[in-house]
């Protein structure tokens, strides 16, 4: 297989630093989530070989050939979401080549952010929940632990990413809160009741001591070799747990989404919700209140006797 001329392999990777520097900018200054980054590091690198295949060998790109890298990811049926963060990613960094002089007209307006959806999640019943936690059995270390995880997780709304990333120190059981670093690496205070007290002293008095294997781990919750565990770890546990519950439609977000729905239920302030769930902007937390008022008329659907009848 012959190789690119050496021209043509200075510039792939002067291109490919020029991306690198857009992404500890990004990094830097928006504070991006490592999932995030990494997302915008593959779409990035997607573009970077789509616009290789079409022997564009520098950041003067024509619009022609935007327009054709549309096509192309449109051509691979992504989902909607996945398809505006992609256009999003481009867009942003040819926005930032612009602002550094490497390219002196707006490219990214040849490209158009595609209309997503409103998402709106899904939350599963309080009796459903109430299922899901008594499923972790025993008084085995990893029962215990799975007990503590998911009443800890449906105590304070705090994403998969977040529970797994929690140290020793970051709780207080003399104050019963948790302090947890969220997306941009806000910390947020939450409170948690006392059953997730319960199922926490006991994790911690006779079910983390006989999974640690090194005295200085500062993680929280472990797996089985005396590691921090990891998201997909725990969305593995849930996922077995929520099966055993007799739950399908579960996600590793349903007991953040489950906790925002029924504390709206229960007439919580909006703006308490948004500062447990560190939502930056309160539009994000205002989805939980359409959620409410979808389930406020299915109630209501289901049981007013007039709800059915056309006329007075």
């Amino acid at each position: 297989m012959l190789s690119a001329p050496i021209g043509l392999r200075e510039s792939h990777s002067r291109m490919e630093g020029q991306i690198q520097n857009f992404l500890d900018h990004v990094a830097s200054e928006r504070g991006f989530s490592p999932n995030t980054a990494g997302a915008y590091r593959n779409d990035l690198k997607q573009f970077l070989g789509f616009l290789h295949e079409q022997e564009v060998d520098d950041w003067s790109i024509e619009p022609e050939v935007l327009r054709t890298f549309q096509i192309w990811l449109l051509d691979r049926r992504y989902a909607d979401t996945t398809l505006a963060r992609k256009i999003a990613a481009v867009r942003s960094f040819l926005n930032f080549l612009r602002s550094e002089g490497i390219i002196d007209r707006d490219l990214a307006a040849h490209l158009d952010s595609p209309t997503v959806g409103r998402y709106l999640p899904h939350a599963i019943s309080e009796a459903q929940v109430e299922d899901l936690l008594a499923m972790p059995k025993g008084d085995s270390p990893i029962g215990l632990r799975d007990i503590s995880m998911l009443r800890m997780l449906w105590a304070t709304g705090m994403r998969v990413s977040e529970l797994a990333s929690l140290d020793l120190k970051s709780v207080d059981l003399q104050t019963d809160i948790v302090r947890c670093l969220g997306k941009g690496g806000k910390e947020r205070v939450i409170p948690f009741g006392l059953s997730a007290r319960a199922a926490l002293v006991r994790y911690l008095d006779d079910g983390r001591p006989y999974l640690c294997r090194h005295i200085d781990e500062p993680a929280l919750y472990l797996n089985h070799h005396g590691e921090r565990l990891t998201r997909q770890g725990f969305w593995l546990i849930l996922k077995a747990h929520a099966k055993a519950a007799g739950i399908e439609d579960i996600s590793p977000h349903t007991l953040r989404h489950s906790f925002a729905t029924h504390l709206l239920n229960n007439h919580a302030d909006l703006r308490v919700v948004q500062e447990l769930l560190g939502h930056s902007n309160i539009s994000t937390t205002q989805i939980y209140t359409h959620v409410s008022r979808e389930r406020l008329r299915a109630v209501y659907d289901q049981a007013h006797p007039h709800a059915h009848i056309n006329g007075e």
